[in-house]
């Protein structure tokens, strides 16, 4: 005999399966109402098991074979775009093993105006090292004909066409240059090679019998703000008595480089406040060792200088330490963090918002482009050839009249 007030098992089991089925369906159709631990456990569970079935499925009946790791891929990208966010990306791992290193061409190493002068393509920089370097080129030559034939009249795609060639073969360059008021030409010959663009590239330029110094900086990549220093200190070490940074076509890259590099230059103060919904608020100030404030700066800027290279620009310009001169900017308020994936590619996506020492968003609301840095040297056209880089030097110099 059961003791007293004891229901039989089978009768509870009754009275409960009922009940647990009912709420079973009910929670199956309201998974945000399961606790936390639960919903992880076997929410996120259907769901990749889910889009790993249609994978599974999609490489077995497809009617042509297809790998699965095709198919990973373009899921996981898909997932991104569907976020809508021109600056988030999916990188594949062949994508991510080149992402931070910096472009390869083969040629002789110089960069040319993209405005090609009635004469020829118009040398804007020569890389250290290079063969360009080793011929003896210089900033401001003019490259006239290519192995006999001259550039006058063609664009400066099929001028460079010329240029460049497999690496080890030599190219003949007749060159322009002004030499005491009268044009000198000579012919010189180059053995092209493979070129790495390097990150930060320096030069002086006498201006009213001023010497200035020009800092060009590509990318803000791991390291460039030692690059920049060494840079700028050796520029004041030849006498220079201002500088501009060239952040033009300068596309960004990492906040904490941002950050120092903004330091050679501003002693102390807010450099970048960020914002993120995951991410605590943190305020990035100087890190020290600034050059002297007495030393005037330009920035010079355009419709491609974005992200770190806004944050730079800006902050410069609400600390009042540079003149901005250019075009306004690209207008990116927010930045990115690459997030390695088990398979070797990685998520780069946009994991908060950037404000400037003076509380300024850059950016349209997020993600949507929007006003960027206003110059307070606006140059109308051809700031991306030497026409821009005179007016910063013009502008530099005025400041040391």
């Amino acid at each position: 005999m059961e003791p007293r007030g004891r229901q039989p098992l089978p009768a509870i089991l009754a009275i409960l399966l009922p009940v647990l089925l009912l709420a079973g369906i009910w929670l199956g159709g309201h998974p945000q109402d399961l606790p936390g631990f639960i919903r992880r456990t076997f929410v996120a569970d259907h769901d990749t098991r889910v889009v790993n079935e249609a994978i599974d499925r999609i490489a077995h009946d497809y009617y042509r074979p297809i790998k699965k790791d095709q198919l990973a891929n373009a899921s996981i990208a898909g997932a991104v775009a569907s976020l809508g966010d021109r600056f988030s990306h999916y990188l594949t791992p062949s994508e991510f093993r080149g992402f931070d290193e910096p472009a390869k061409f083969t040629g002789i190493g110089v960069s040319v105006d993209s405005h090609p002068t009635p004469h020829g393509l118009l040398i804007e920089q020569v890389f250290d090292s290079s063969p360009a370097a080793r011929a003896g080129l210089k900033e401001g030559d003019v490259i006239a004909a290519v192995n006999g034939r001259s550039l006058a009249g063609l664009s400066s795609t099929q001028d460079t066409g010329l240029i460049k060639g497999p690496p080890n073969t030599t190219v003949r360059l007749a060159i322009e240059r002004r030499e005491k008021g009268r044009t000198v030409r000579r012919t010189v010959t180059a053995t092209r090679a493979t070129i790495s663009e390097p990150v930060v590239a320096s030069t002086t330029r006498t201006v009213h019998g001023v010497k200035l110094g020009i800092v060009r900086l590509a990318t803000f990549s791991l390291g460039a703000h030692g690059e920049v220093a060494d840079a700028v200190h050796k520029l004041l070490g030849e006498g220079v008595k201002g500088l501009v940074l060239d952040l033009r076509a300068n596309g960004g890259g990492l906040v904490e480089e941002a950050r120092l590099i903004a330091s050679i230059f501003i002693a102390h103060g807010t450099i970048v406040t960020t914002r993120g919904r995951t991410q605590p608020t943190q305020t990035l100030s100087a890190a020290g060792g600034a050059i002297a404030p007495g030393i005037p700066m330009v920035v010079l800027v355009d419709g491609d200088t974005a992200s770190s290279a806004e944050i730079v620009t800006a902050a410069l310009q609400d600390h009042a330490r540079a003149s901005v001169v250019g075009t306004h900017t690209f207008g990116k308020g927010v930045f990115q963090e690459e997030e390695p994936l088990p398979n070797g590619g990685a998520l780069d996506v946009t994991v908060g918002e950037y404000f400037t020492p003076n509380g300024r968003n850059l950016g349209g609301g997020g993600v949507k482009q929007g006003a960027g840095v206003i110059p307070e040297v606006k140059v109308r056209g051809g700031v991306d050839g030497e026409h821009g880089l005179n007016v910063a030097l013009s502008t530099l110099a005025a400041k040391l009249r």
